[in-house]
């Protein structure tokens, strides 16, 4: 248990000092400066952080500290909560960054902001936890120090199977997030975290089921086992052939690129008016009618009397 309060105590720390960092720079710097650069940084050093510890865990856990799956998804599930309640409407996710420009919602130099933040919070968030990993505060950070070097890959089928379960994972996250996207976040942060840790629990076995990719690049493209482009093609084209399929089946169409809606007629908001007289033109014509034969009733009464 000791080594599991060691990391406890780490997930604590993280979420603290990058809820800190978010606080400071919110304070500091300008509102367009937070929300591209420092709010996606802190973030990505935050989801990084504790990827890197979780993974430890799964790795070394079971049989150096016996943590069952119970545990660890039970972890997982809480460390999203935590995510969705501290990120501040953050992504740390590139695919999320992308939708966002395909759906017309941010401009390009804000897209690629974003992109250059997460990529460097999460590369700032793996150094320092393996320094913190190489100061040894449990049995379980030993080992994992003494394995850093030596990671083994977190793709564990072939490359098309792979692609597959990465796309599959990332089309179904992008579509939740689509479908709840105007929903309240006591709502759409527990949904989000079950959704998480379901496909953790499916898919885990056989790529991690990261459906990030600078979170993967992070993690796993350092260890051996697959080659640069392997991993490229299920970490990257995985993802973002599912953002954008999650993209098309919500929308009917990619807003940044064309405006015709390809999936869904659109009803016309005019109706067009129809050939059969409404009844208030019949009921318009009565009185005429009634006064133009009181009229000739009246002159056929004047004649007869002038006679």
């Amino acid at each position: 248990m000791a080594g599991l309060n060691v990391s406890l105590s780490f997930f604590f720390a993280t979420c603290a000092l990058c809820e800190v960092a978010r606080r400071a720079s919110k304070a500091l710097l300008p509102a367009g400066a937070y929300i591209s650069f420092a709010r996606e940084a802190a973030a990505a050093a935050q989801l990084a952080a504790c990827c890197l510890e979780m993974r430890a865990l799964a790795d070394i856990g079971p049989w150096a500290g016996g943590f069952g799956p119970d545990l660890l998804l039970t972890l997982l599930f809480l460390l999203f909560l935590v995510h969705g309640a501290t990120f501040d409407g953050a992504s740390a996710n590139p695919a999320v960054a992308l939708q966002e420009f395909l759906l017309a919602e941010a401009s390009l130099p804000s897209t690629l902001v974003k992109l250059v933040a997460q990529g460097l919070g999460m590369q700032a968030a793996g150094a320092l936890t393996r320094c913190c990993w190489a100061w040894e505060l449990s049995d379980l950070h030993l080992l994992q120090n003494l394995m850093a070097a030596h990671c083994s890959s977190a793709l564990r089928t072939s490359v098309a199977h792979g692609v597959l379960v990465e796309g599959t994972c990332a089309f179904f996250f992008h579509l939740i997030l689509l479908c709840l996207q105007h929903s309240l976040p006591i709502y759409r942060v527990p949904a989000v975290a079950l959704l998480v840790t379901v496909t953790a629990y499916t898919a885990g076995p056989y790529t991690s089921a990261f459906f990030n990719p600078t979170l993967a690049t992070s993690v796993t493209f350092q260890c051996s086992g697959n080659n640069l482009l392997e991993y490229a093609q299920v970490y990257w084209l995985g993802p973002l052939t599912g953002m954008v399929l999650a993209v098309l089946l919500h929308q009917g169409h990619l807003p940044r690129l064309f405006q015709r809606n390809l999936l869904y007629r659109q009803k016309s908001k005019y109706r067009t008016p129809r050939g059969k007289l409404a009844p208030a033109s019949v009921d318009t014509d009565t009185p005429v009618k009634e006064r133009s034969g009181q009229e000739l009733g009246g002159a056929g009464r004047q004649l007869l009397s002038s006679r």
